[in-house]
């Protein structure tokens, strides 16, 4: 088979399982990388290599920008000690901990330890979002988790580096120390510059599907510019989509904004299959090339890694849940986190291909170079199947599975926009301000507590209407009464006000 039927025979197998993984209300990332894991051991199954570095750019980079589009900087200033608790002290310790394991029991120097610590340390962005798209948790556990999928990836990549240079040169002197101490900051601040450079160019481009594609080549192209810059692409990448994102909201049109966000959520989630697919897929590859003896012996001590990294992780997050009790400050001045919560978020460890792509990246020539390999892919697959399938029934038993308070929330700021919009339109006269006035009237009136039922009432006899206007159009274009190009027109038009008036669920195509 050449490489685009099997490309297709993978996508073909990954949209049955994604069928089975949503009947059972299963994550799908678990469901595709097991699946991987049995097909690679089919006999005749293709080959699929993934080039390290290639792979970092394709699956991460836009799954990073757009999880870092819908973080507002606003959260990362509000959550910002408990960020740095989980992206930065739980990667150290974590890190820290599988050195310890890496040198006490398969004797590894020192600095190989250290990479195979950073290596499985860090929970990865795509597997977070895509777990936690299908199960229902507190929103705030939901913020701190996708935040810390942001940051954990540059603060691990970091200590890669680090063990990475220490090996190759033998040491660290001046020079690596101070390229690894300005990756962080460097990347940011790039990230914002390129971000303003966009922002130039973006307007000469708006409403076109040439924009589109501006999009995608300047996510990809900012990772390249980073990476060989010597800076944090992880940190560029993210401030480069919040950047954008403050000054999207009023500068892009509505037409673009729609449209490019219908073509990130169907990219990234084709990245996304693919690349739980693949990683399982790799179980050949690695496990081929031990022998038996050895590959025994590696078996266990990755059972030990996966033992401490699960623990490491829910033990301190569970002593920084007591600790941000304790004192007011640690929890950026919201309400203490229970004890449920911070299990919760203690087990959200899934790793994903950040893990497995860094440990491929490692040098030909690296001390047990397979053993870190075998050690990641079995951290990856342990924690996206064990933590992943799970995850659901825990919010369910630790009882988090109910009211988010997003309900709430929308109706609060959906009320002062009808004022907004209200005052706006002041004492203006005329039938089209009487219309418009009674329409907000209605809205503000409906988003006030205790008129739910009068705001359900309001959608239901919506979409009754538009159901009727549905049915005479497909019936005028059946006796060709309507052109194509007012139908598709028209036909948009009922779109959107029935979007308009959808719940939240309604709004979200399932399995993205």
């Amino acid at each position: 088979m050449t490489f685009f039927e099997s490309l297709l025979a993978l996508l073909f197998a990954a949209i049955l399982l994604l069928q089975v993984s949503r009947r059972l209300s299963l994550p799908y990332p678990a469901m595709l990388a097991a699946a991987g894991v049995v097909l690679a051991l089919i006999p005749g199954t293709p080959e699929i290599k993934l080039d390290p570095q290639t792979a970092l750019a394709l699956f991460i980079a836009p799954a990073l920008v757009d999880a870092a589009y819908d973080f507002p900087v606003g959260a990362v200033r509000r959550l910002w000690r408990p960020l740095f608790a989980l992206a930065v002290v739980a990667v150290l310790l974590t890190a820290g901990a599988v050195a310890w394991v890496g040198v006490a029991f398969a004797g590894l120097p020192l600095y190989a330890a250290l990479a195979l610590g950073a290596v499985v340390a860090p929970p990865d962005a795509a597997a977070a979002t895509a777990v936690l798209a299908n199960v229902n948790m507190p929103r705030r556990s939901v913020a701190l988790l996708k935040g810390e999928s942001l940051l954990n990836d540059a603060m691990a990549l970091l200590l890669f580096s680090a063990a990475v240079a220490i090996q190759a040169h033998g040491g660290i002197d001046g020079a690596i120390g101070l390229q690894l101490g300005l990756a962080a900051p460097g990347g940011i601040l790039l990230g914002i510059v390129l971000a303003r450079l966009y922002a130039l160019v973006a307007r000469f481009v708006s409403n076109t599907l040439g924009g589109n594609l501006l999009e995608f080549v300047i996510a990809f192209g900012t990772w390249f510019v980073a990476a060989h810059l010597g800076l944090s692409p992880v940190l560029c990448l993210v401030a480069f989509a919040m950047t954008i994102a403050r000054a999207a909201g009023t500068e892009r049109g509505p037409r673009m904004r729609v449209h490019s966000f219908a073509v990130w959520d169907s990219v990234v989630f084709l990245l996304n299959v693919l690349a739980f697919l693949l990683m399982g897929l790799q179980a050949r590859t690695i496990v081929g090339a031990m022998a038996p003896a050895r590959l025994y012996d590696a078996l266990g001590f990755a059972g030990l890694v996966i033992v401490v990294v699960i623990a490491v992780r829910l033990a301190w997050v569970l002593i920084y849940n007591r600790l941000s009790f304790r004192f007011a400050s640690l929890r950026s001045g919201a309400k203490p986190a229970s004890v449920r919560s911070g299990i919760l978020v203690g087990w959200c460890g899934m790793r994903g291909l950040v893990t497995l792509a860094t440990a491929f990246a490692l040098p030909s020539g690296f001390p047990q170079r397979d053993l870190i390999v075998l050690t990641a892919f079995a951290v990856v697959l342990a924690t996206l199947v064990l933590q992943g399938l799970t995850l659901g029934p825990l919010i369910r038993l630790l009882g988090l599975d109910g009211d988010d308070g997003l309900d709430r929330e929308l109706d609060t700021i959906r009320g002062e926009l009808a004022e907004v919009a209200l005052a706006t339109i002041g004492d203006r006269k005329g039938p089209v301000a009487d219309y418009l006035r009674f329409g907000y009237r209605l809205a503000l009136r409906t988003a006030q507590p205790g008129h739910s039922g009068a705001h359900e009432q309001k959608r239901r006899l919506s979409l009754d209407a538009i159901a009727g206007q549905r049915e005479r159009l497909e019936a005028l274009r059946n006796r060709g009464d309507v052109g194509a190009d007012a139908y598709i027109v028209l036909q948009e038009e009922l779109d959107f006000r029935e979007l308009a008036i959808a719940t939240e669920d309604e709004r979200h195509i399932e399995e993205s």
